[in-house]
């Protein structure tokens, strides 16, 4: 497999003076693992930008360390709301321990639900989480679709294709993608009339039932409101001048 690499050197500039480093092109980052110090280190950003587009969070890249190769992983990356980057972890990783990665989902294909025009495909999850040694970490699960052909049809994490170097640990229950019904602009009009209809019926049932009336409506034995321009029937009507 194919490592990425990185050099990077020990940063002097600390707390809120990286904003200076930033403002030269100058990533902030630190290296960190289970048996080595926690280190302040800096490098390029536009380096770090080109690797972190291939390697990812679960690619390895080779570290380099005042002339060590330290191999690991990119993790903790943030970004202000531009885009700029504004820092990065680089966690070491024992290459013959396991570790844990959530790893991205990428769905392949069209569903004949979809192309039928029966349903719309929804997708629940965008990654799972993993277990393997870092070397097999895989850079992403592919989630084929295709066979999806009716409504509720769905793909589980449990369905997920894996090597047998990898343990997924998110809940195999979980749904990762299924076919949902398809709403056209015909259906919400009939449902809102079913509603409206149905609405109608319970508020005749309540005022037959004794129900107080709702806030404008008149109960027997009252007068009637009159509306502007007309006449009440009981009252004559008074004769046209001229």
């Amino acid at each position: 497999m194919k490592h990425e690499k990185l050099k990077v050197e020990k940063r002097k500039v600390l707390g809120k003076n990286v904003k200076k480093l930033r403002r030269i092109g100058v990533l902030p980052a630190n290296v960190y693992g289970k048996d080595i110090k926690s280190t302040a280190v800096q490098l390029p950003t536009k380096e770090f930008s080109t690797v972190y587009r291939e390697a990812g969070e679960t690619g390895l890249v080779d570290l380099t360390l005042e002339g060590t190769i330290i191999p690991v992983l990119i993790q903790n990356v943030y970004k202000n709301f531009r885009g700029n980057y504004l820092h990065a972890d680089f966690f070491k990783v024992n290459l013959k321990e396991k570790v844990k990665a959530n790893i991205p989902l990428e769905v392949i294909g069209e569903p004949k639900a979809v192309t039928e025009k029966i349903g719309i495909l929804m997708n629940i999850i965008s990654e799972v989480e993993v277990e393997a040694l870092p070397t097999e970490l895989p850079e992403k699960i592919e989630v084929n679709v295709e066979h999806l052909t009716n409504i509720d049809d769905q793909i589980t994490v449990a369905d997920l294709k894996v090597s047998a170097e990898v343990t997924v640990l998110t809940d195999p229950n979980q749904v990762v993608s299924k076919i949902g019904e398809l709403v056209t602009k015909e259906a919400q009009e009939q449902a809102a009339q079913e509603a409206a209809a149905a609405q109608a019926a319970s508020t005749a049932e309540g005022a037959a039932e004794g129900q107080a009336p709702v806030e404008g409506e008149v109960t027997e034995g009252e007068a009637q409101p009159q509306v502007e321009g007309e006449v009440k029937p009981t009252q004559e009507q008074p004769k046209q001048e001229g």
